[in-house]
């Protein structure tokens, strides 16, 4: 089953230079994953590969997201 993206393009906000719109554009198709799909399927993989690869994609995941949680808890704390 395909997946689909949920990417809205909105116009040009109030005042926005151009590279600015094009700036979020790219951040929000990386966000999707849309252009590392299409080079995905560009070549066959096998599926212990896929595998091996989405788990190491969800490990750093669960990293970046610990290493979020530690920064703002440390924010919280030099607030105080």
């Amino acid at each position: 089953m395909k997946k689909k993206s949920n990417i809205i393009i909105k116009p040009r906000h109030r005042k926005e230079r151009p590279e600015a719109m094009i700036r979020r554009f790219i951040k929000k198709t990386k966000k999707e994953r849309i252009v590392d799909e299409i080079r995905d399927r560009q070549r066959y993989k096998k599926p212990s590969v896929k595998k091996k690869i989405k788990r190491e994609r969800a490990e750093r995941a669960r990293q970046r997201e610990a290493r979020k949680r530690l920064r703002a808890l440390e924010r919280r704390r030099r607030k105080n």
